[in-house]
């Protein structure tokens, strides 16, 4: 079960049984709270309603549901499972880089009952956030209860991640590019393997539950002229704008909370309820996920002010919520945000030009997944999410073009992720060491082994092949006749290619330095976490190392050099 292929499929299908089940009860705690508390299915979609529980309250019950919900969550959280706080996602992430997929066990129960309240109560997240850790936290805990080593942990907590969003929103693909992307980051094939039979066993109990339909419900829409691509163009590049806007916001709103209040913990939810409170007064369509809201805006239902109000309001209403520690996703509000843009957008764009412009509840379709990528940076599971949640295949290319160029604006503002800069904040790089790591935090001029002896760019195959079969590495450097720097020549490549013969045919490589690749650049004043990254993804078992202008070479680094930084173990 440890170690055997067959072990890591029971493994992921157990774990992706178990998050199935796990989303069946999660919503179904959402929807409970959600009718206790507001007494409708769904509040935001109900107006300016009162509570029939409640009559006598008229509308202003929504002042006491957040203070309500505040004073059950807050000290369950506060008590059992500190991590459940916030939108979860960054917390998994954390355990796969640098915790070994480990993950508290409490935070399962924890999670679900702590944002199935935050939510009911008024709470303006989304359901992605908690189900990722719920389905994480599941995972680490089997892998815990098995055995399994951190390389097995890590891909088991990216399968409950994957099981939780497939059958969550029945979407099978965008659970398993999610667990990938995001969680993992990166598309090994066993990582693949495993991913994808979690999200197929979640999304299977899924659909059982809730049916195979999508998410949401919209009309077939279609690109009727091609002058709409620029506009789907423009759309993204604001759409990353905005994505990077609302973390910024997000995180400025937690801060201002962070400052003002001075009390104990457990009681920050329910006494920052009450500002949420006088916001749901105001616009009751920032109440809970809010996808009523969401789809009455890409069905075309509201004007453009009424649009770029509630996009406002949905964020400050989520930064409010995470800020006053309430427990929920960011995703959902992101997809929401997304939506009053791009409808917005349309509206706009349909007056000025009506002839060309096409449906409005196209751009908001665009305009949901160009968000998220602005926010998420997550280009892949953006466009396969949308594609998922709304069953529309139909403006896949707009859909693809806005996503990409918000993700290129989003890089070009912001280093961090609307998951990355919450732990950035808190003092933590994933790609760097953890705290109180022994290796990692030297530089590579640290632990430089000498350079071999390069090999000349002129050499023949067999030559090559000879001085590589000699190499303790594997791999060489190779320079031209002027002492250049031209990459490595590994000796997977030069048996390649002497297994498809050289010949002399026209174009096929003879040489060494024809065959030359570079690596990814090492230099001597980088930190040794970083090199080994590279070392890892790197072919052979050295890489060259230059100096600080990327220019000359003065060393070498191998795992056994890293290793040397320990220095000599301590005398028993």
């Amino acid at each position: 079960m440890r170690e055997a292929p067959w072990g890591l499929t029971v493994l992921a299908l157990l774990i992706g049984t178990g998050a199935g089940l796990g989303s069946i009860a999660f919503r179904w705690l959402i929807q409970t709270f959600t009718r206790l508390f507001s007494g409708h299915a769904d509040y935001a979609g109900a107006g300016h309603a009162a509570n029939p529980h409640v009559p006598w309250l008229g509308v202003y019950f929504v002042l006491l549901t957040p203070v309500i919900g505040g004073l059950l969550y807050g000290p369950l959280v506060d008590r059992f499972a500190k991590e459940a706080r916030g939108h979860g996602v960054p917390e998994v992430m954390l355990a796969v880089a640098q915790r070994g997929g480990r993950i508290n066990p409490n935070v399962s129960v924890v999670k679900a009952l702590a944002s199935a309240l935050c939510i009911g109560s008024g709470g303006s997240v989304g359901r992605e956030g908690p189900i990722v850790q719920i389905g994480s936290a599941l995972g680490s805990t089997l892998g815990r209860f098995v055995k399994v080593g951190e390389g097995r942990m890590r891909l088991l907590v990216a399968c409950g991640a994957a099981g939780g969003i497939a059958a969550t929103f029945n979407a099978p693909l965008a659970g398993v590019f999610f667990a990938m992307e995001l969680i993992l980051g990166d598309f090994a094939v066993e990582s693949f393997g495993a991913v994808v039979i979690a999200s197929v066993a979640a999304s299977v109990i899924g659909r059982a539950a809730f049916g195979d339909t999508a998410f949401l419900t919209l009309p077939a829409f279609h690109i009727d002229h091609v002058a709409q691509y620029p506009l789907f163009a423009l759309l993204g590049i604001t759409a990353g704008a905005v994505g990077v806007g609302f973390t910024r916001i997000l995180y400025l709103i937690e801060d201002a909370c962070d400052w003002a209040w001075r009390g104990p913990e457990w009681l920050r939810p329910a006494a920052g309820g009450i500002l949420l409170g006088v916001l749901l007064l105001v616009l009751p369509e920032m109440y809970g996920v809010g996808y009523p809201v969401l789809q009455n805006a890409a069905q075309g239902q509201y004007v453009a002010g009424f649009l770029l109000l509630l996009l406002v309001g949905k964020i400050l209403a989520t930064s409010l919520t995470i800020g006053i520690g309430g427990s929920g996703g960011v995703f959902a509000p992101s997809l929401f945000i997304g939506a009053m843009l791009g409808a917005a957008y349309g509206t706009a764009v349909h007056g000025l030009v009506p002839g060309t412009a096409g449906a409005v509840g196209a751009y908001a379709l665009v305009g949901m997944g160009a968000v998220f990528a602005g926010a998420s940076r997550a280009p892949i599971t953006a466009v396969v999410i949308l594609f998922e949640l709304t069953g529309q295949y139909t403006i896949i290319l707009p859909l693809m073009l806005a996503i990409v160029a918000a993700t290129l604006v989003s890089r070009l503002l912001s280093r961090d992720t609307v998951y990355t800069l919450k732990l950035r904040r808190r003092g933590i790089d994933l790609h760097a060491p953890a705290a109180g790591a022994r290796l990692g935090s030297q530089t590579v001029a640290t632990v430089l082994e000498d350079l071999p002896d390069p090999m000349p760019a002129a050499t023949g195959l067999t030559e090559a092949a000879y001085r590589l079969s000699m190499s303790d590495h594997g791999v060489l450097p190779v320079m031209d006749s002027d002492g250049r720097y031209l990459g490595t020549l590994t000796a997977r490549t030069v048996a390649e290619a002497l297994a498809e013969g050289t010949g002399g045919e026209p174009g096929v490589p003879s040489t060494a330095g024809e065959l030359a690749e570079f690596p990814g650049p090492v230099t001597v004043d980088m930190s040794l976490a970083t090199a080994l990254h590279v070392l890892v993804a790197a072919p052979g078992t050295g890489l060259p190392v230059l100096d600080q202008d990327h220019t000359q070479l003065v060393g070498w680094l191998t795992h056994q050099s890293a290793l040397r930084a320990l220095g000599p173990p301590s005398p028993a």
